[in-house]
Order: structure tokens, then sequence, then C-alpha cells
């Protein structure tokens, strides 16, 4: 805080000044909740609140019929005097009062826009027409608003109509006019819609230019005694962005009812202007009151809350919450659809200040269409405010003084919040933060916690006196600490009973290698973390299977076929065995068929063997001399076949 002998930290903080419930309250109708509210932010620190809308039951219309007098729309003429009583009738079955009024428009009264010769400009219908046909305006307010149905029928058939040269009409000049003339017009607080219809395109801002006029638009009301816009020669159509800005600032719902053959050119403005909508008419006006009816519906059951005038420096984002159950994210504005009467759909706004405010600064939140509107006042929490002091205060445990943020700590105790109690007079801050600093060390806690009166209050998984202690950063196996099998302690695993090695990945039981006998990998490896690790020619779980045995034992059978006595030197230990047959050997040489196989009791090793004997190469020679006669005499046949197959 600027400003401040000592550092304080003021919270942001809202109060409501007016702060009315939504609905009806001694006959008036209140739809946004609250209505106006004083803040106190603190820059970076972001503030939140709530806002309430429910559409009311019953709430009152204002109903501006803007209708385009080119000779074209002379048959809608004819049922909109027919339709005022529909219009309001339509209307009552959703609004407790409904007041409607009328005005038209044409072109602006000159060249190139109109005929100028004199006789035209007093007639401009074509002489076949009968009809009275009166000159061209490019505005006129007829009716104001009026609860007299019969009012808007007499006064509607009073007015004829008129025409002019190019199809685009001076309708932007109207809506001008309709928007900024609120006293001439009538307008109260409450829903106002402005119907506009016409068969026709616009002139925008630009076109004046044509006529010679060069002034743009300034925005304001130029309505003569007789209801005319008395400026039209001599300032330029306006612009989209002007007319929404003027409907926008005044509250004013627009409905474009417009023919087919130029829907698409009133949608494209209409996504220009806030709170409009578009409505196929139909040539003859006929569901004029159905397109009505149709497009209020859309207006109103559409829920836009933003915001006007804020102060540079102050950032707004909604949340909304809407009655459908959707939840939007953070948004530039509040937005609601299809939200039904009675209703209530909530927006939780967010202020942020990224600087100071010279003065407490008033901006407006108000939902689109409507007159209702919320107030802000943001001030901003940039100097001290230190004459009030809080005895006994909580932020000081109950135990001192809270002023200006700080507490003045009682007798003995001390620390930030007064947390800690002194023993000795001596005690002090400093030793009791210098408990906190191990003897190898220059940080408290080893920079891993906080000291607090003299002990450490330790970071997450930390231990210790002085947090010295990571009870994560053991030796890890199968990614498990202690591979599941002990405990960290200080950086170090702790191995449960049976279990060693750094990691505790190690098994010190070794019933995983016992064989018959009570040996070991059946003597042919050793056992280590209870598991067989064979010697170079032994492999399998305990030991038991000889690599490539017919190949290693060959020199040892080869010695015992021929009758060495001593084959000690060639066969080491190996137990040799003579046997009479020879179908279970699987090896075989030459002169010998032996088989090698282990006793997993000790581990030793037995060769069984028979030597090849003559008879038997006779019978193998007869044997295979008979085969491979079969063979020759098969393939002769097969030849003597073919050639008999080609000499016929």
């Amino acid at each position: 805080m600027r400003n401040c002998s000592e550092v304080i930290d003021p919270k942001p903080s809202a109060h409501a000044d007016r702060d009315e419930p939504v609905g009806s309250n001694r006959g008036r109708v209140v739809q946004l909740q609250p209505q106006k509210l004083h803040i106190k932010l603190r820059v970076g620190v972001p503030h939140t609140f709530d806002v309430m809308f429910k559409r009311a039951e019953g709430y009152p219309i204002d109903l501006y019929y803007l209708m385009d007098f080119s000779f074209s729309m002379r048959d809608d003429l004819e049922n909109v005097r027919k339709l005022g009583h529909q219009i309001v009738s339509a209307l009552k079955d959703v609004s407790s009062s409904v007041r409607i009024g009328f005005g038209c428009f044409v072109e602006k009264a000159m060249g190139p826009f109109i005929s100028t010769f004199e006789e035209t400009k007093k007639c401009p219908c074509k002489k076949s027409f009968e009809e009275p046909c009166q000159p061209s305006f490019s505005f006129k307010h007829v009716l104001n608003l009026t609860e007299d149905v019969a009012e808007f029928k007499t006064r509607a058939e009073k007015e004829s109509i008129s025409c002019n040269f190019d199809p685009p009409e001076a309708g932007f000049d109207a809506i001008m006019q309709v928007a900024v003339c609120q006293d001439e017009i009538g307008w109260g607080d409450v829903t106002r819609i402005l119907v506009y219809a016409s068969d026709n395109t616009f002139h925008l801002a630009g076109d004046g230019k044509l006529a010679g006029i060069y002034y743009p638009h300034d925005g304001k009301c130029h309505l003569n005694s007789e209801g005319l816009y008395d400026m039209e020669t001599h300032f330029d159509y306006p612009s989209v962005a002007h007319v929404a800005e003027a409907l926008s600032t005044n509250h004013i719902m627009l409905i474009f009812a417009v023919t087919k053959d130029h829907d698409e050119q009133y949608m494209a403005v209409s996504e220009l202007i806030p709170q409009s909508v578009v409505g196929v008419l139909e040539k003859d006006s006929s569901n004029v009151v159905q397109l009505i009816s149709k497009a209020y519906d859309d207006l109103l059951s559409t829920i836009l809350l933003e915001h006007h005038r804020v102060p540079p420096g102050i950032d707004i984002s909604y949340v909304s919450q809407c009655s459908d159950g959707t939840h939007s994210p953070r948004q530039r504005r509040g937005a609601c659809n299809h939200t039904m009467i009675n209703e209530q759909v909530n927006f939780t706004v967010t202020l942020h200040s990224s600087a100071c405010l010279h003065q407490p600064t008033s901006f407006i939140l108000k939902v689109q269409g409507l007159n209702e509107e919320l107030q802000v006042t943001v001030e901003t929490l940039c100097n001290c405010d230190c004459n009030d002091t809080e005895r006994f205060s909580p932020e000081c445990s109950g135990k001192g003084t809270l002023t200006c943020g700080i507490c003045n700590c009682d007798e003995g105790r001390m620390g930030q919040s007064c947390e800690c109690g002194t023993q000795e007079h001596k005690d002090s801050m400093f030793a009791l933060d210098k408990m906190c600093i191990s003897p190898n060390s220059s940080q408290p806690c080893s920079g891993h916690g906080s000291c607090l009166c003299g002990q450490c209050i330790c970071n997450g998984h930390l231990r210790g006196r002085y947090c010295q202690c990571d009870h994560t950063s053991c030796n890890r196996h199968n990614n498990l600490i202690c591979a599941g099998n002990g405990k960290c302690n200080c950086g170090t695993c702790e191995c449960n009973t049976n279990y060693s090695g750094p990691a505790c990945e190690c098994s010190t039981l070794t019933d995983q290698c016992h064989t018959g006998g009570g040996g070991l990998c059946s003597h042919n490896g050793h056992c280590k973390c209870n598991k067989c690790h064979c010697h170079p020619d032994f492999f399998g779980r305990h030991c038991s299977e000889i690599r490539a045995p017919c190949i290693k034992f060959k020199p040892c059978v080869l010695c015992a076929v021929a009758n060495e006595e001593d084959c000690k030197h060639t066969c080491g230990d190996i137990k040799l065995t003579k046997v009479n047959e020879s179908a279970t050997l699987v090896c075989f040489e030459d002169t010998v068929y032996y088989n090698v196989e282990m006793d997993k009791a000790d581990g030793s090793i037995r060769m069984l063997y028979v030597p090849k004997s003559s008879k038997m190469y006779v019978v193998y020679l007869l044997i295979s001399t008979a085969s491979g006669g079969v063979v020759v005499i098969g393939l002769v046949g097969i030849i003597i076949c073919k050639i008999l197959l080609e000499i016929s």
C-alpha cells in the first residue's frame, strides 16, 4: 500500500446500496438485482459479485409501428389500418399494459431521390392513381404512444401513400428520429419495441452526397410542430453504427418486418444492431401480428448483460448460469438464450483493476433492450487508512491489537499473528528462528518449510526437525519406493524381514532355489535373491537342463565305445552305463547311440549308451537299398507313361 509506514493488506469488499429483490414490489416490476453497488478493489486482486435477472410476467410494452409509405406499400397500409387492435391484443397476452404509436417514411424530398418538377412533387403518384397521394418526406411522426387503439386506426386512415424515384428508402432517417425523440414519441420506462415495415432496401451514410448533402447526421431530434423531420435536406443518412448506438442508448428493440426479396440485406444489418431481429412480411402485411408476436418472444428470451462507461484500468468478465442448465465460461458479456417468463438467470461478474483510480468512478451494467440497470461505483484501495484499531483481534490470535494491518502483541506473546508464547524475557523472534536452523545450514528448516515459534512446519512430504528428510527420495525398484518391501527413512530404505538391497529388491529366502535332496539349483548354480543363477553349461529354473548335451559329451561316449579303460580324463565324474536298447537314446554317432541324464537330487550326470553292431549295419543297408529300388522303379514307370502319352 502507498503512504504506509508499515505493511497492511486490505481486502476487496462490496456493499449493495440498493438491493430490491426481483419480482413485483408495490406495483413496480423489478427484473434486475441488485440495482446499486459500491465496490472497493485492490489493484491486481480480482473481486466477484452476483447479478440476478428474472424475466417478469406482464411487463408493460410500448410499440411504435414505423411504416414505409412508398407507392408499393399501398395495399399494406390498408391492412395495417385494420390490424392495430389485433397487434395490441396479441401483446396483451404477455403484458398487462400495451401502448401503440405510429409513424411513416418515404424519401428525402430532393433530387435525385424524387422528381423535382413542382407538379410531381405535390402529387408524386401516377395520374391513374385516383386515391390521395401526399408529397414525399423523410419521416413523419403521426401518433404518440397511446393505449387508445381506435385512435391508431383513425390517424392511420387519415394518412395517404406517397412515391419516390429510386428503390431505397429513407428508413434510417426515420429510425434515428424515433430513437432520439423521446418526449415527442412519448416513450415510457417500459419494454420499448420499434417495428420497421418495408418492402425495399435503405439508404446508408454517404448516399446523401448524391443530392449534395455532406453534413453527417448529428444524432439529435429534429421534428417540427407537424411531426415532420425538417432537417432531411441538411443532414446525410445515418450510418448503421450510429443507428445501433441510438437504439441501444435508448433501450429500444428493433423488429425488421420486410418482404422475402430483401430479408438477406436486413439480416446483415441486424447482425450489427444489438437486440434486433428480422421477420419476413407478406406482400400485403397480412401476417404482421404473428410476425410481431414471434419476434417479441425471440427478443425477450435472449438475455444479454453488458457493461457501459467502464473506466480505463478496470477489466470485466462474466460467467453465465442460465435457466436451461447451461453454464458458460468467462466471457466479455453475460448471455442466456431461450429464457421463459418467470425464469431466473444468474451472472457471476469479476472485476479486475490494473491501475489505481484517482477517485471513485461509476459505470453501469444493463440488459440489452431494457431500461433497468445496475450502477456500480468502484474505488481502488491504494492508500493507507490506519486510524482504526482492533483489540484482541482474531488476526492477532486474540492476543494483540490490530493496527493498520499489523499485530501489536500483548506481553508474553510474539510472532506475526502473536501466535508464539515467550517463556523467558530473553526470548525473541530471532532466537526462535535460530532454533529452526540446522548446524550445517544457513536457512531455516533447510529451505523446505517455515519456522513457527521455534519449530519447523515442513512443506509437503518433507519431515525431520529441520525438514531435512525427503521420504520420497529413496531408491525405487519396479517404480516402487523400496520395491514395496520396506519404508523410506530420510533417503534410505529400511527393508522388511527377508529383504535386502539398496531398494529392498532382493529376497534373502532360498525356497525358490531348492531342488530334491536339499540341494540348491541342482548343484549347477548359486541362489541369489531367491533365484537360481546357473553355471555356463546349464540352464532352467533350477539349472537342471544341460546345454547341447549330444555335442558336449560326444568325446566321453566315443571313449567308452572304444573300450578305453581309463576315460576319467575325458568323462570326469560322469557315470557310464551300457544298455541293450537304443529306442530311447536321442544322440547318435557313426558307432554309438547315447543319451545324457541328470540326477536332480545330487546334480550328478549319467550317460546311457549302446554301440552300433555289424548286424545293424546290414539291416540298415538292406532297408536303404530296398527304399532306393522302389524310388528308381517308380521314376522309370512315370517316364514310360509320359512317352506313351506323347506317342498316342
